[in-house]
């Protein structure tokens, strides 16, 4: 691990968001994005950089939490788009007689866990009502008891009502004629997410400390524009120019349910793999070339050591050859002849006199079944998983060695 951070491993602050780009493309090239690994590798950097924020150290955190990703059937994978600055969220209007755009650079949306509907007595509860004019007037109670309520929400300032319950016909009434858009049965994950973005939050109750109800402008996100667009089969709501901070949203199109959980699935790893670059800010070769080099140093470690000890070294050397020798096998090429000019140019590398720093980075090329400098070929994957990768594989050893005991059952008679 010393020899890796000393020689291997570059800081990503030296070179660019190309290396970024190429390490997403790298966790990709296997998967069925492999295709459109250019497109979906610059939206995994753009999505993974739009959530940056500040750790309780100082250092900068990427939550990929933070990052929402939609799946809607129909066109090319290729439509698929990033709101950049924005959020989706799949849901419609509630009514079609509400809007379906809202501007004018200063947009509030109220984000609630709580039902907008007409008020009904809690099971068990019986009223006994002699007049019938008594009945006529707790309905008309329990209606403006939902009114107040929504007017509340309105003077607020909100013209965007998202609601994880359900919203009633008298409430939609309300809010069409105020000209709002209402929608209902969101996600509460998406709102959270949302919360965030808008630099709002979600409500659960609007009673406060003294037993009455109001709801504070505090409590409204902002964003830019507000818009219902239809996508696929259903309309998607768009919030653009969030105020906020830490959200954003990935739509993904695809053919069917399969594809797009599979392309899903395939995100997620280059999400990761940048996150972890920009988050330890390193990167090392791929392809084999850290295996390759960290074997030929150990090697050459080990005939130091006059003690039985070189004996682990050097297996341990042999053992990181699994790696490229796989890649090899895999790729249908000569693992053997690969494996020992690989060898060949890190141990030429690593010699005293050698001038030829991009040695050091030469890893396999599987497609042509040469050696090159995969960091040119931009073939890089995060320091950090490569290290923690070592450590874990070489804890899991261990343990295994330290069993020394072994129960055996004999056959039944």
């Amino acid at each position: 691990v010393a020899y890796l951070k000393k020689d291997m491993v570059l800081h990503i602050s030296s070179l660019g968001d190309h290396h970024l780009i190429n390490a997403a493309k790298t966790s990709m090239s296997s998967k069925i994005l492999g295709k459109e690994a250019d497109f979906f590798a610059q939206m995994a950097v753009d999505a993974v950089k739009s959530v940056k924020m500040k750790g309780p150290e100082g250092k900068p955190k990427y939550p990929l939490s933070a990052i929402h990703i939609i799946k809607a059937h129909g066109q090319s994978s290729l439509d698929s788009h990033f709101v950049g600055g924005g959020f989706a969220l799949n849901t419609a209007r509630a009514a079609q007689g509400m809007p379906t755009s809202l501007g004018g650079g200063n947009v509030k949306i109220a984000l609630l866990d709580m039902n907008l509907q007409r008020h009904r007595m809690a099971m068990g509860v019986q009223v006994l009502v002699e007049d019938p004019e008594e009945v006529d007037r707790i309905r008309k109670r329990e209606m403006d008891m939902v009114k107040d309520r929504i007017n509340m929400i309105l003077d607020a300032g909100a013209k965007v009502v998202l609601t994880t319950k359900g919203i009633d016909d008298i409430a939609m009434k309300y809010f069409v004629e105020a000209g709002v858009i209402a929608a209902r049965r969101c996600d509460k994950d998406d709102l959270k997410r949302l919360a965030k973005a808008t630099g709002g939050r979600v409500v659960t109750t609007l009673a406060d400390m003294e037993g009455e109800e109001q709801f504070e402008p505090e409590n409204l996100g902002t964003c830019e524009a507000f818009r219902e667009i239809r996508v696929g089969d259903g309309e998607m709501l768009y919030a653009y120019g969030c105020e906020g901070s830490g959200a954003s949203t990935i739509v993904l199109r695809g053919a069917n349910e399969y594809m797009l959980d599979e392309m899903d699935r395939a995100l997620h790893d280059s999400l990761c793999v940048v996150k972890r670059m920009l988050e330890s800010n390193t990167l090392v070769p791929g392809g084999g070339a850290v295996e390759a080099a960290l074997s030929v140093y150990l090697e050459e470690y080990a005939t130091s050591l006059g003690t039985r000890e070189q004996l682990a070294i050097q297996e341990f050397a042999q053992a990181l050859l699994v790696i490229p020798k796989t890649l090899a096998v895999n790729a249908a090429k000569d693992s053997s002849e690969l494996v020992a000019q690989l060898r060949a140019v890190h141990a030429k590398s690593q010699k005293p006199d050698c001038d030829d720093d991009n040695l050091k980075y030469a890893g396999l090329d599987l497609i042509e079944g040469t050696i090159r400098n995969n960091l040119e070929a931009g073939v890089v994957e995060p320091a950090i998983s490569k290290i923690k990768s070592f450590r874990f594989a070489t804890e899991a050893a261990i343990t295994i060695l330290r069993i020394d005991d072994r129960i055996t059952l004999n056959a039944q008679q």
